[in-house]
């Protein structure tokens, strides 16, 4: 009796094995840019959300007459979704919260936390903090630029800063020089992705 085997040959498996690796060199560097995407499209989404709230901000400024010093000397306040916002009385932009001025001058860390806090429904968590340790365990790290003519209060997305960082600095500002965020520029309620 003549039993046959049955099988692959060796080149049959060489061959496979090429065209294995060929459909995986292809493939992979497109799967490796989803993750980057999937980040980018995080920020654009809170981005939108955020820009949207301003403009609702800004809009019942004018609604309820554009106020201007309803909350004391240099304080001007609108209720937004049954939440109180400080907003600057002569351009109705949010600063912040309704403690002390409103004014656009006084735009500072806390109070772009504030307005990140209080103009986005569940919004994600945030902090002002210099400790890496600390902003690791937050999804956005808010900073001010003072480098235009108005201070612009700056949202960085936590995951994409690299953190925690065991180099120097460890103070919690961006080590690197490609991140995801956002700008929001209160003097012109102007939101934009970077």
């Amino acid at each position: 009796m003549n039993v046959r085997q049955q099988g692959f040959t060796l080149i049959e498996l060489i061959i496979v094995v090429i065209i294995l690796g060929l459909l995986a060199a292809t493939a992979l560097p497109r799967f490796i840019d989803v993750t980057d995407e999937a980040r980018e499209a995080s920020v654009e989404g809170v981005a939108g959300g955020f820009a949207a709230a301003v403009g609702l901000v800004r809009a019942q400024w004018e609604v309820e007459g554009r106020p201007s010093g309803n909350n004391g000397a240099n304080s001007t306040v609108v209720t937004y979704d049954q939440t109180l916002v400080g907003v600057d009385g002569t351009i109705g932009y949010p600063t912040g919260s309704i403690n002390g001025s409103t004014l656009l001058t006084t735009v500072n860390e806390q109070e772009c936390k504030n307005v990140f806090d209080l103009i986005l429904q569940s919004s994600p968590t945030n902090t002002i903090s210099t400790n890496d340790a600390d902003v690791v365990q937050f999804r956005y790290l808010v900073r001010t630029d003072a480098t235009g003519a108005n201070i612009s209060c700056v949202y960085y997305l936590v995951e994409s800063m690299g953190l925690p960082n065991n180099q120097a600095p460890s103070n919690g500002t961006p080590d690197g020089t490609i991140y995801d965020g956002f700008i929001y520029n209160p003097a012109t309620g102007q939101v934009s992705v970077f």
